[in-house]
């Protein structure tokens, strides 16, 4: 039997650009695919930030031609080629793409985001055609993507006429909302702008059309493939992902192992394991107090936070909490994170008024971020929702045991603690309310000094966990095997 042959097209890839998480589930996804047998070509837009000489990138198309609905656009495509097995492409075309920021700057969003990305799904299909890759499915993710399974059923090209696709949904917040103004330039047919599909309330949103054409729908937990299908969770597209709940699943996503792992990360200052953590983490926790301006306290319970500053991570739960643990227990809190201006300014100021009890970074240090997972005791994740979550992950391969809101994928991946048996991989609460968090910092913290064999135990279950890619991309390989009868 053939090769399974998948075009994986995402609007970013870790480590060429990224904002989140689709960057590096774009990144991990595909090379455990490869690693795994599947024919894979991955395809991003070619932002003017991407450093094409670190990455090797060579040009190996100029004068490409794409038709869109009211124009023809020319553009060239650079590749490199991954250790892994997988090839990826990157589509240039300055008019787009040779900008500061990938989706937005300081002033706010592109305006001409539906043209921008209608384009490069028009572009990553040419591609394919140009290199003779006919694919048995196209993966797409996000509404960056979402152009693309209408594409394929409107069946205008007999080269993917056996073409199947998939769309990942990562974050059902971001729909990709616009006026119609890009209908034309984009050839939606006007039979296909309705409340089936694109159309939203007189406006065009993409994730909708996508998740109406596309053959298979997956998001990133089981937990949040449910809650998408409810009114509170679905930014307003229940009703179709309801009708379409057959074709909807969850597949919790993994963590890339080979950047992602205490045994070997080169960016902490002791490496462990299991057997070794004791030490390792002792070793961490001090130059990460050192490094944050923290105390030298290796007995005191250490809380990590890193994240973007945005209401969606839970910051009004931990502004209302952070102040009141530091004065009322003995713990201490590092925070690294950047976002929402307000946010920056508020956290920023805490290490100034609690010296030695918090410390703070504003913006984002991939040094930082590995030591904070490796040094700290606790992480703190109090999400108002979270559709996977990778942190929570790594904070369990490093013996750091996650506090969480337990929604979508944290309430998925979390155990949590039986103050009865000792066992558990974290702690979890329910209620949106600061209180609710603090309540649950203070049972961490009790649970430091007078159990501190539970908290053994835990840390001992949370590192055995498998979160590699091995099973998340047997499951979606089960679901390229249906649609393409491979």
């Amino acid at each position: 039997m053939s090769k399974i042959k998948v075009l994986f097209v995402a609007s970013e890839i870790e480590p060429y650009a990224k904002t989140g998480g689709l960057a590096d589930v774009s990144s991990a996804l595909p090379k455990a695919l490869a690693g795994k047998g599947i024919e894979v070509k991955s395809v991003m837009p070619l932002y003017s930030k991407v450093n094409r000489e670190k990455y090797k990138l060579k040009k190996v198309m100029d004068m490409a031609c794409v038709h869109m609905g009211n124009c023809e656009e020319w553009f060239s495509v650079y590749h490199t080629n991954e250790p892994y097995g997988n090839d990826v492409y990157f589509i240039e075309f300055s008019k787009y793409f040779d900008r500061p920021g990938i989706y937005h700057e300081s002033f706010g969003e592109y305006s001409d985001n539906p043209y921008r990305y209608a384009f490069f799904c028009r572009a990553a299909m040419q591609l394919a055609k140009d290199l003779n890759f006919q694919p048995d499915i196209i993966h797409t993710n996000d509404w960056q993507t979402g152009f693309i399974p209408y594409y394929l059923k409107c069946g205008e090209d007999a080269f993917f006429w056996g073409t199947r696709s998939v769309i990942t949904i990562h974050n059902i917040g971001y729909q990709g909302s616009f006026d119609t103004s890009v209908v034309d330039y984009a050839k939606i047919y006007p039979q296909d702008f309705n409340a089936g599909a694109f159309e939203s309330f007189g406006r065009l949103n993409i994730l909708k059309g996508g998740i109406a054409f596309a053959d298979k729908i997956t998001t990133v937990s089981p937990t949040y493939a449910h809650e998408i299908m409810g009114p509170i969770g679905s930014g307003g597209l229940h009703d179709l992902l309801r009708s379409r709940s057959a074709d909807l699943c969850g597949i919790l996503n993994g963590i890339d192992t080979n950047v992602w792992n205490p045994k070997t990360d080169k960016l902490i200052p002791k490496q462990y394991d299991i057997k070794t953590y004791k030490t390792g983490k002792k070793a961490n926790k001090k130059a990460l107090q050192k490094m944050f301006d923290l105390n030298d306290a290796p007995n005191v319970p250490l809380f990590g936070f890193i994240g973007r500053f945005a209401s969606q991570k839970g910051l009004g739960l931990l502004a209302g909490a952070v102040e009141r643990a530091v004065s009322s227990m003995v713990c201490q809190v590092v925070i690294l994170g950047s976002g929402d201006e307000d946010a920056q300014w508020y956290f920023g100021g805490l290490p100034a008024r609690y010296p030695g009890i918090i410390g703070a970074y504003i913006g984002y240090d991939e040094t930082r971020s590995h030591l904070i997972e490796a040094g700290s005791d606790f992480f703190l994740m109090p999400s108002l929702y979270e559709p996977c979550g990778l942190n929570q992950l790594y904070s369990q391969v490093y013996g750091t045991l996650p506090i969480v809101r337990a929604t979508g994928g944290l309430d998925d991946t979390i155990d949590q603690y039986d103050e009865y048996n000792g066992t558990g991989t974290g702690f979890k609460f329910y209620d949106i309310d600061p209180q609710a968090l603090y309540n649950t910092m203070g049972w961490a913290v009790s649970t430091y000094f007078d159990r501190p064999k539970h908290i053994d135990n835990m840390i001992t279950q949370a590192m055995k966990k498998d979160y590699s890619w091995s099973i998340p991309a047997d499951l979606y390989i089960g679901i390229y095997k249906e649609l393409s009868g491979k």
